[in-house]
């Protein structure tokens, strides 16, 4: 028998809401930012894409707009959702190119690399 994994929590300390089905995001193609000891790159804050986090990720050497078909990867677009690194959202952050972010949908494990004021002042359920 395998152990039974504890509920994953956002960084609200509530139960992770999914992220993106359409497109299938998360680093276990799950839809949710969970992680675990193998996601090395802690794929765990739920952005909201724009233009300019799209130009920002492919001038920095991740391109996430152009399509990947042999990955099984359309390419995003602005208004998508995705799992994206912490630290990849830090360093957005800190060059002033970050995306939204749903906060409910990002794991909590985020928090070891990103603090919560940072994430919040990009909460793009803010106001709902």
């Amino acid at each position: 028998m395998g152990r039974e994994m504890a509920p994953s929590l956002n960084v609200l300390g509530e139960g992770l809401q999914g992220c993106s089905t359409d497109p299938v995001t998360g680093f276990f193609r799950n839809g949710c930012c969970d992680t675990g000891p193998e996601d090395h790159g802690s794929h765990t804050v739920c952005a909201v894409m724009t233009a300019e986090f799209l130009a920002f990720s492919k001038y920095i050497g991740n391109d996430l707009s152009t399509p990947r078909p042999e990955y099984g990867f359309s390419g995003l677009k602005p208004g998508d959702q995705w799992c994206l690194c912490a630290g990849r959202f830090l360093q957005a952050h800190e060059d002033g190119a970050a995306p939204q972010v749903r906060l409910a949908a990002t794991h909590q494990a985020a928090l070891e690399i990103v603090p919560l004021c940072v994430l919040q002042l990009y909460d793009a359920d803010q106001g709902d």
